[in-house]
């Protein structure tokens, strides 16, 4: 059973689209889309710098583009992904590559949501001098309520060991100074604020007041939600976790575990892939992975769905 995955803010990196670029309809679909989202994704994706593609509201259209652009180029026709593939399910942000993957946005509402995302959480983020930082090592059951003690959001709870913690900048270097039991670093990450955090609650209302004029679509590829890791039937809802998701945490340890229950054999992350592999080479053991990082892994993409699928 194949999954597909679509990694979330902090993947991109500077010039990654350029190699797309060269095959057919690829630059057309991403003009399209820079049109949607009122930004040039083929000039941020091609010629821009780190410190420009670190924007929030410029990085998430952008992974967003990029996992539905390399995703459609593993089939010769988008229809036989949903035929092909068992479940479906991305972090963060790619909960919005996901979401429209899966049929229940198209593939402009999708940029045009994120978009407003992107602006809402970077508006949001300016408020509050916030931030996150990665633990390295430790075990979650003394983790997270050290957190909590110190007034800390264990904003992504990856799997495999792996919690980022969120908070203000006070918070954070309160946590440096006082790690958990186990841990054996802190490190801050180069974000803009506190992410999937009540840090973020402005942005959750100007994404719902974005999302009403939606009419989505119910997903036809079991869609695995970050809130709870529970599959999600109905386009309806799938859209109101994606709105409340801007401000609770990621469980992307609840996902693999669906994956898992789900009977996972194979599992691939679309562009600019690499970090959720990575979890679950070590969280979902036996399991065949791939990271699209570059068109050079579209032929072994495509003999792992010719084998799992």
């Amino acid at each position: 059973m194949l999954v597909l995955v679509a990694p979330g803010q902090g993947a991109q990196a500077p010039g990654f689209l350029t190699e797309w670029l060269d095959f057919p309809g690829v630059r057309g679909a991403l003009e399209a889309w820079s049109d949607a989202a009122g930004l040039d994704l083929i000039r941020y994706g091609t010629e821009a710098d780190a410190e420009e593609i670190r924007d929030t509201a410029v990085a998430q259209p952008l992974l967003v583009a990029a996992g539905l652009a390399s995703a459609h180029l593993l089939f010769d026709d988008p229809a036989e992904l949903p035929r092909k593939v068992g479940a479906i399910a991305g972090h963060s942000v790619g909960e919005f590559t996901a979401a429209s993957l899966a049929g229940v946005l198209s593939h402009e509402e999708a940029l045009r949501l994120v978009r407003t995302r992107g602006l809402a959480m970077a508006e949001a983020a300016a408020v509050t001098e916030t931030g996150m930082a990665a633990l390295l090592g430790g075990d979650p059951a003394v983790t997270v309520p050290h957190l909590e003690k110190l007034g800390l959001t264990p904003a992504n709870i990856n799997g495999a060991g792996q919690i980022v913690a969120a908070g203000t900048k006070e918070q954070i270097a309160a946590l440096e100074a006082d790690k958990p039991e186990g841990v054996r670093k802190v490190v801050a990450l180069k974000v803009a604020g506190a992410f999937h955090t009540h840090h973020m609650a402005p942005a959750v209302d100007t994404l719902a007041k974005a999302a009403e004029a939606l009419a989505p679509g119910d997903p036809k590829v079991r869609y695995v939600s970050n809130k709870d890791g529970r599959t999600v039937a109905g386009g309806a809802e799938v859209v109101e976790r994606l709105v409340g998701q801007v401000a609770s945490p990621v469980r992307w340890d609840l996902c693999m575990e669906t994956f898992k229950e789900l009977g996972v054999t194979a599992l691939i992350e679309v562009c600019p892939g690499g970090t959720l592999t990575g979890l679950a080479k070590r969280a979902l053991p036996g399991v065949k992975t791939l990271a699209l990082k570059s068109p050079a892994d579209l032929d072994a993409a495509r003999e792992l769905i010719a084998e799992h699928a």
